[in-house]
């Protein structure tokens, strides 16, 4: 058995699923080819059928990402497969990747289907995906919880169906190491044909063993790990694409398995997703976090003094971490400024470097010095921006121990100037009603919270807030500025930006459905 470990990256589909996470077209193409960057070598780019906005980003990242399959998420049923395969298309190697449940739980309480139901709607969607591509994968979602034999059953009828990789997921984080890794093994000994195909473990962190998992079904014949960067996703998270490649990589003298992955490019690609997604990497997170590589203790500090390898059993530049923070200033040019946001593995557009370039001069004009977590925020802001967005013009605040705190607000949308004035409880709260009488949308603010990107008196302030108008979808913004008031607006305008767009992009998709169903009916 080979000895090749392959990386499926679902960072842009599970990992988008975390709440509060909306990433644009843009900033998923980005983040798509930083990955292919990293070497990972599957990207599942979306869950095509789910939006027009994320069958639109499948269908950049397929035309643009070279060097690397692409891969389409869909349930096992027609319109899904049809829809995903439109997505993909385009890609070098395209993949679709279709799905259903095996464990009685799921089928009676979420399917409300038969065993044997469930078994022919996975080989019909095998077969289906199969006469588009070459390359179809099929997962048994909560595989964890689903009756051995049964879950045998539809493994093997997929096989025969002709899917080329069958994935194991551990849906609900349920699985502990040792049971895991025996059931990877009792599956790749007594599925008919499993010889024939790569057999692949998704697995979820909520009792934390997604990473112990994900190696011990490696150990017992996986040859495909699923996870995402950071280790983000749908509740507490997905294994961590990084720490999979790392411990992989770090204890090959134990293991013996290795990946495609150039492990120079994990830190890059870890800031990337944090920066874009607005989830922030705890300090002491395994192999990206701010203190994996820090000491603190005198006899550590002693010890790495005298040799680095008596406290560190990695390489910091092994995972691309630079000791080094290179600044930028007022003075500095065009190109240093590309070439900054390259080394950080940002690749932008003509257009998008310009307007970066003018939101970095600005900014100089503010800080003496430009470090790279200052450009990260910046860059940010640039990919985030939607079509047909609100932009702040201006913003002027009153507000005081013995006045009520007013903001006007003006905003500019389509060439068109917009200006409210609103009083609050505070100048932020000032802020947002007044942002929310010119859009005309009632928000309820739900979390709030600011960071300093870099020290100093001049140091940027970095508001993330998440908003929601109904208690069930929530949509995060982030603003940037030296002034935490213009950044609380910059952030509230944000997410107030993705829920508009989202319900243009929902009302859109409702208007397709009725325009469908009406040409049935004509049809009839």
């Amino acid at each position: 058995m080979s000895q090749r470990v392959y990386i499926f990256d679902t960072t842009l589909r599970d990992g988008e699923q975390s709440p509060g996470v909306s990433l644009t077209v843009g900033e998923k193409v980005q983040i798509a080819k930083q990955l292919a960057r990293l070497g990972v070598d599957i990207i599942e780019a979306g869950f095509p059928i789910s939006s027009p906005g994320d069958f639109e980003s499948v269908s950049a990242i397929a035309r643009t990402v070279k060097g690397v399959t692409v891969a389409g998420l869909s349930r096992a049923e027609s319109k899904d497969i049809d829809r995903a395969w439109e997505a993909v298309r385009h890609a070098e190697q395209a993949r679709i990747h279709t799905f259903i449940a095996t464990s009685d739980i799921h089928l009676k309480y979420k399917l409300r289907m038969t065993r044997e139901q469930v078994l022919e709607a996975a080989v019909a969607a095998v077969k289906r995906a199969r006469s588009y591509t070459s390359d179809v994968e099929f997962s048994a979602e909560d595989a964890s919880r689903s009756d051995f034999d049964y879950l045998c059953q539809v493994i093997a009828a997929a096989i025969a169906a002709g899917a080329t990789t069958v994935n194991i997921p551990d849906t609900v984080g349920y699985a502990v190491p040792g049971e895991w890794g025996g059931l990877i093994n009792d599956i790749c000994h007594k599925v008919p044909g499993i010889e024939k195909v790569i057999v692949s473990v998704h697995c979820h962190n909520d009792l934390g063993l997604a990473v112990a998992n994900s190696l011990a079904a490696v150990i017992n014949g996986a040859r495909q790990v699923e996870g995402a960067i950071n280790g983000i996703g749908e509740r507490a998270g997905n294994a961590a694409v990084e720490e999979v490649i790392m411990a992989l990589h770090t204890r090959k003298d134990n293991l013996g398995y290795h990946t495609g992955a150039r492990t120079e490019e994990i830190y890059r690609t870890s800031r990337l997703v944090s920066t874009l997604t607005g989830m922030r990497i705890q300090a002491n997170k395994a192999i990206v976090g701010d203190n994996a590589f820090a000491h603190e203790a005198g006899i550590h500090q002693d010890g790495m003094l005298k040799e680095r390898t008596t406290y560190e059993i990695m390489n910091p530049a092994m995972v691309g971490i630079s000791r080094s923070n290179l600044v930028l200033g007022k003075h500095s040019g065009r190109h240093a400024f590309r070439q900054r946001l390259e080394d950080m593995g940002y690749f932008l557009s003509k257009e998008e470097l310009n307007s970066a370039f003018a939101s970095f001069k600005k900014l100089s004009d503010k800080k003496m010095n430009i470090t790279s977590e200052d450009i990260e925020a910046i860059i940010e802001e640039q990919l985030s921006s939607l079509p047909h967005s609100y932009t702040l013009e201006y913003l002027h605040i009153s507000s005081g121990t013995a006045v009520v705190p007013t903001a006007t607000v003006g905003l500019r949308r389509d060439g068109q100037l917009f200006e409210e004035a609103a009083c609050g409880n505070g100048p932020v709260d000032a802020i947002c009603k007044a942002v929310d009488k010119i859009t005309g949308i009632n928000c309820t603010m739900i979390n709030w919270g600011i960071n300093a990107v870099t020290s100093g008196k001049d140091a940027l302030g970095d508001v993330n807030l998440k908003i929601t108008t109904d208690g069930v979808k929530v949509f995060m913004g982030r603003g940037i500025s030296t002034d935490i008031l213009e950044a609380s607006a910059k952030a509230y305008l944000n997410a107030v930006n993705k829920l508009v767009y989202a319900s243009q992009t929902a009302a859109t998709e409702q208007a397709g459905k009725k325009e469908v169903d009406t040409d049935a009916d004509d049809n009839n």
